[in-house]
């Protein structure tokens, strides 16, 4: 077997196995029905101590929590409300996102209060210092009162405020913009005579592990959080092995900030990140309760010391919504909050897959339609990876020129194999072919393939991405079926994840197949039989084994592959060769009167022996 068929067959092996090895030990995630869980609760749950300083909690009665007064959360895509029980962020919906396709669909809830499943909020407060003690300082269960305002909107900020009564006035200002950002400006008033020294914080907490958590390791779910440059992603597993605090039962981590920063909960596709004010110093908690299963993310200001009669404030920010790119970027960009756009998980191969996305959203907005967006993709990719292409081509092309003299040399040499491969490489070295040349474009798609597949499967703007007629949702695998005949037969198609739905794949895949078929069909077949069986059979096994997979990467390789099959058979053309794709290779070279191999024909050539006269 000539090196060039040796080379194509190991890049297109490689590439097999790798994704094989993926798709077996990490499939695709099942889908999560809708109905959440029950998680266990506490009324005094999450009590936390900060070091040196004073004791916070977050415990709060669900009954206590369900009864308090609310103030209403409106904005463009933001609905939900705040307790004034501790001034919680507890309700929060998004307006713009539903759970399914279904347009009748319940809008994706992010935040909920104590009391139901999966409690998740946002709580703000002082930690007492000096001579103040907990009851001194607002916290958990703080009755807040409205000083100013009815409803939470854009350019319509509320007041909170409360008066411990013994000298000191708290002040809670929460501003909101038209997407996901809150402003949250806590202010105390010392009307004592004495000095008080106190802390702002802030805390993004979780009872129990989130509905819907998929577990799968090309994506990260849990804590995410930047200090002083530097990005750390927790996992909820993870959590549960922090280091034990001497003083409580509780797990944590804590990290000193001194420029940048900001902590909180990432999900595939929602966020809820405290980010205290940049460019001062403050100290990052990640923590976890066992006993309440909560999880709990912190951001710690330094002690501020308010003389007699002073006030002193401190300014915050609370992101809580859909990890959007747009609102994502003009945060850090516009914002002032460092790394921000890495709260969106780029992977290792974040170098490609950020460019890659940034081109494809600014193709999406230009075209108007994401399945049309990954076609234009993939045209620039493929326009930028051409010079590696065409000299593979080209080098392809002429292996084509040398297939009778190389039978010919197969047939000199017979069973010396030393003797054959130095012919060979004089061979190649006279024409001035490089016979390694031919798998370039293959190893080239290997990271651009992970790359693309790792963007359409965290990328929110994918989710519920419709391409043309049943393709609905290109974050999701194709969903037509052979099980009923696309749609021809009164029955459904296979659960998704199923054994079914992996056997009886839908157009795409099918559509996949054809096309490695197509562009196979110029590539020389190897002569050995075993060799040529495993070629005939990659195409099919490839169909399969990819129509679970997003129907946007499908999508994409269909779509690669039908301009390497175009670009293949023109340069082809261009020297000489005019292939058929169903395997007849004419030599357009009448030079030689050896006559040329079929391209997927292992028989050698058959020698014409002159009649005689």
């Amino acid at each position: 077997m000539d090196d060039q068929n040796k080379n194509l067959i190991f890049a297109t092996v490689l590439s097999f196995i790798v994704i094989m090895v993926w798709f077996v030990l990490f499939p695709p995630p099942e889908p999560v029905p809708p109905a959440p869980t029950e998680v266990a609760t506490t009324a005094d749950g999450n009590a936390l101590v900060p070091p040196g300083e004073a004791t916070i909690g977050t415990g709060a009665a669900p009954e206590a929590t369900a009864e308090a007064p609310r103030l209403d959360i409106d904005t463009p895509r933001l609905q939900g409300s705040i307790s004034l029980l501790g001034g919680r962020i507890d309700d929060l919906s998004l307006k713009t996102y539903r759970e399914t396709l279904d347009p009748s669909s319940p809008i994706v809830r992010l935040l909920s209060p104590v009391g139901q499943p999966n409690a998740y909020y946002a709580l703000y407060g002082w930690a007492p210092g000096g001579s103040l003690a907990f009851e001194d300082v607002p916290g958990a269960n703080t009755p807040w009162t409205i000083a100013d305002g009815a409803t939470l909107a854009p350019d319509q900020p509320v007041t909170l405020r409360w008066d411990n009564g013994k000298g000191l006035i708290f002040t809670r200002q929460i501003a909101v913009d038209d997407r996901y950002m809150f402003t949250v400006t806590e202010s105390v008033q010392n009307t004592t005579d004495a000095e008080v020294r106190l802390a702002p914080y802030g805390i993004v907490a979780r009872h129990g592990e989130p509905q819907g958590l998929q577990n799968f390791f090309v994506l990260h779910e849990g804590v995410v959080g930047r200090a002083d440059g530097e990005l750390t992603e927790i996992g909820y597993d993870d959590t549960t092995e922090l280091p034990r605090i001497d003083r409580e039962a509780a797990l944590a981590e804590v990290v000193e900030a001194t420029t940048d920063g900001w902590i909180g909960f990432t999900d595939k596709y929602w966020m809820t990140t405290l980010i205290p004010q940049q460019g001062q110093p403050f100290t990052s908690v990640t923590k976890y309760v066992p006993g309440a299963a909560i999880y709990q993310t912190e951001t710690r200001q330094p002690v501020m010391a308010v003389a007699p009669g002073a006030t002193a404030s401190s300014e915050s920010r609370l992101f809580a919504g859909a990890k959007e790119w747009e609102a994502i970027r003009s945060y850090q960009n516009e914002g002032g909050i460092a790394g921000f756009i890495d709260s969106i998980d780029w992977g290792w191969f974040f170098f490609l897959t950020k460019p890659i996305f940034a081109l494809l959203h600014w193709l999406n907005l230009q075209i108007g339609n994401m399945g049309l967006a990954i076609i234009a993709l993939t045209l620039v990719l493929k326009a930028i990876v051409f010079p590696l292409s065409y000299k593979s081509y080209v080098s392809m092309a002429r292996m084509k020129e040398l297939q009778p003299e190389m039978e010919a040399l197969k047939e000199r040499a017979g069973d010396d194999k030393q003797m054959m491969q130095r012919e060979m490489m004089k061979l190649y070295k006279e024409k001035k072919v490089n016979p390694a040349a031919g798998c370039l474009p293959i190893l080239i798609q290997i990271p651009i393939f992970f790359s693309l597949y790792k963007v359409i499967f965290v990328t929110l703007e994918l989710r519920h991405a419709p391409f043309f007629g049943w393709l609905n949702d290109l974050s999701a695998p194709d969903a037509s079926s052979l099980y009923n005949l696309f749609g021809l037969l009164p029955w459904g198609t296979p659960e998704p994840g199923s054994i079914l739905a992996l056997i009886f794949i839908g157009v795409l895949p099918i559509l996949l197949g054809i096309s490695m078929w197509l562009q196979q069909k110029l590539n020389p077949a190897p002569t050995d039989p075993a060799q040529a069986m495993i070629f005939a059979w990659m195409p099919w096994v490839f169909m399969f084994m990819l129509g679970s997979f997003a129907s946007g990467l499908v999508v994409y390789w269909i779509a690669n592959n039908i301009i390497t099959f175009t670009q293949q058979y023109a340069i082809m053309r261009s020297h000489g060769h005019r292939p058929d794709i169903f395997g007849n290779i004419k030599s357009g070279f009448k030079k030689k009167p050896v006559v040329a191999t079929a391209a997927n024909d292992p028989k050698p050539p058959v020698k014409k022996t002159p009649a005689k006269k």
